[in-house]
């Protein structure tokens, strides 16, 4: 069928993605796997790492900039921080020893997370990782375990309760000054060496306001003879995926009409796809926003206290590191527009996690190289299950050629979360393998990332 009404939302040109996607090397790839996979751009995460600490040089503000491990469980992203000296942020115990095995020190760890099993506390002890402590019982528990094994004290960042929120991490007010007495009192035993916090969302002044209070309890807990030297404010620093313009647009026109069978989503439940300020330009930003209650910019606040900034972002390095291709298997014509069938399923793109859609339009990828043209044919994406909400792409996509069996999509910009976030082996369907590109633009080289999947 032809003709769209569908809006497009493209995604912003990468030029290594397209150079890979013309060098005939994702059709080898998929004739090679027999089902979808995921291809990394390494050299990417390197220029999002480099930006980001250019950004801190920048200010002059001291500082530590960490991957958050949960955005993708690739090996090769671990290899790149220990290769550059970066740190490493994980939360389990499968993730410090992935960590630790692909050649990251201890001492450029940091552990967060609720409640962390007793496993994970004594090996994070014994590497020297940092740990961030979320509750009373968790200090008094990893204190406990640092006494029966003095070879070092337990380095320790209290996390903060947001002022405000109904979040259920964290210390609140009268929680901090009880730990912060029960650090003084611990002596050698640990080492507390600043506070921490996470917000959820991607507002600047919000984490700009509360390293700014982080700063001032920095300054407090000095006066008990605590180091208190750093402060860690996560993540957080949104990727723009697309043009301002094309974004616009895209939320004017979009309706229930444009998606299978009239799907609904909650609203406001898009990922802000478009972000004016992204990536180590966020950070800049926050480093130039004078806090609540202070009278100089943030950076200055760190710089007069002689305080670390630690960050940990996951998504913001991973921008344009990767992408996700499913080879299309089926195609059938329903209500004006095709279905495709691809040979892999929605739990390879984790978007529908959130009950949401990953909306950067994938690409078409023919015998003859990427479909080029106006938008012309609009299908939606569905799995290889029997699940009727295994959708892929929910939105009738406006393709510039109709697809066809055999064709590929190639989803744009996935490593950040999308690829294995919610991935799982349904229907006895293999995990799509994660393939790393490197070498030069026409002549591109690969080999599969030495992650090893748990079992």
């Amino acid at each position: 069928m032809t003709g769209t009404s569908a809006p497009a939302l493209p995604a912003r040109p990468d030029r290594r993605t397209a150079q890979v996607l013309a060098s005939g090397l994702l059709q080898e790839l998929s004739h090679a796997f027999g089902g979808p996979f995921h291809f990394l751009l390494p050299e990417h995460f390197d220029a999002n790492l480099a930006a980001f600490r250019a950004a801190l040089a920048e200010a002059g503000v001291a500082g530590e900039v960490s991957y958050a491990k949960k955005a993708n469980k690739a090996a090769v992203w671990v290899e790149r921080c220990a290769a550059a000296g970066a740190g490493v942020d994980v939360s389990s115990a499968g993730e410090l020893r992935e960590t630790l095995a692909h050649g990251v020190r201890g001492a450029d760890i940091t552990v967060t997370g609720p409640a962390k099993h007793a496993q994970l506390l004594r090996v994070a002890l014994l590497q020297g990782c940092l740990i961030a402590v979320d509750s009373p019982g968790e200090l008094d528990h990893l204190l406990t375990l640092a006494a029966q094994a003095p070879r070092r004290p337990a380095r320790v960042l209290l996390r903060r309760l947001p002022p405000g929120q109904h979040s259920r991490f964290g210390f609140d007010d009268a929680e901090t000054a009880a730990a912060l007495r029960r650090c003084a009192r611990a002596g050698e035993t640990v080492r507390m060496e600043g506070f921490a916090f996470h917000l959820s969302g991607y507002a600047l002044r919000p984490r700009a306001d509360l390293a700014g209070q982080l700063v001032t309890l920095c300054r407090q807990a000095r006066e008990s003879g605590l180091p208190a030297d750093r402060i860690s404010i996560g993540g957080g620093f949104p990727v723009d995926y697309a043009a301002a313009a094309d974004w616009r647009a895209f939320l004017a026109r979009q309706r229930p009409g444009h998606y299978h069978a009239g799907k609904v989503f909650p609203a406001g439940g898009f990922y802000p796809y478009h972000s004016p300020v992204a990536g180590a330009d966020a950070l800049r930003a926050v480093l130039a926003t004078t806090p609540a209650g202070h009278g100089r910019p943030l950076a200055r606040l760190l710089r007069d206290a002689g305080i670390t900034l630690m960050l940990e972002p996951g998504r913001a390095l991973l921008d344009r590191a990767g992408a996700t291709v499913f080879r299309v298997q089926g195609v059938k014509d329903r209500d004006g527009h095709a279905v495709l069938t691809v040979d892999g399923s929605s739990l390879s793109l984790s978007e529908q996690w959130f009950n949401s859609e990953y909306l950067p339009d994938p690409v078409l990828l023919t015998p003859a190289g990427p479909a080029t043209g106006p938008p012309a044919h609009a299908a939606c994406v569905g799995g290889a299950t029997c699940l009727e909400d295994d959708m892929v792409s929910w939105r009738k996509v406006p393709f510039p050629a109709r697809p066809a069996v055999g064709d590929l999509l190639v989803y744009p910009n996935t490593a950040g979360y999308q690829m294995d976030s919610n991935e799982s082996p349904f229907h006895d369907l293999p995990l799509p393998p994660k393939v790393v590109v490197d070498g030069p633009a026409d002549h591109p080289r690969w080999r599969l990332d030495r992650h090893a999947p748990a079992h």
